[in-house]
């Protein structure tokens, strides 16, 4: 049986591929975004602050959620297409 990580983490990566030529870079706990036209990235920091309320009401840190999980707090808080495993 494979032994599971001692120090298991996880971080939302979020990547903005629109520009308005600014460079932009966000982090915060469990996220780091990353480019982005300001609105995209306005957008992707509100989502990432969201996701991290919804955890915290849970009571559970990001390593702690399943996939499936993930995809609902993801649709709770307006992001689509994140596929459920």
């Amino acid at each position: 049986m494979a032994k599971a990580p001692k120090n298991k983490k996880a971080i939302i990566v979020g990547v903005g591929l629109d520009s308005d030529g600014s460079k932009r870079l966000t982090t915060g706990p469990n996220f780091a975004l990353l480019g982005g036209s300001e609105e995209t990235h306005e957008l992707m920091t509100e989502k990432a602050v969201k996701i991290n309320e919804q955890l915290k009401k849970r009571g559970k840190a990001l390593e702690e959620v399943s996939a499936a999980e993930f995809a609902d707090i993801a649709g709770e808080v307006g992001l689509a297409g994140i596929k459920r495993r």
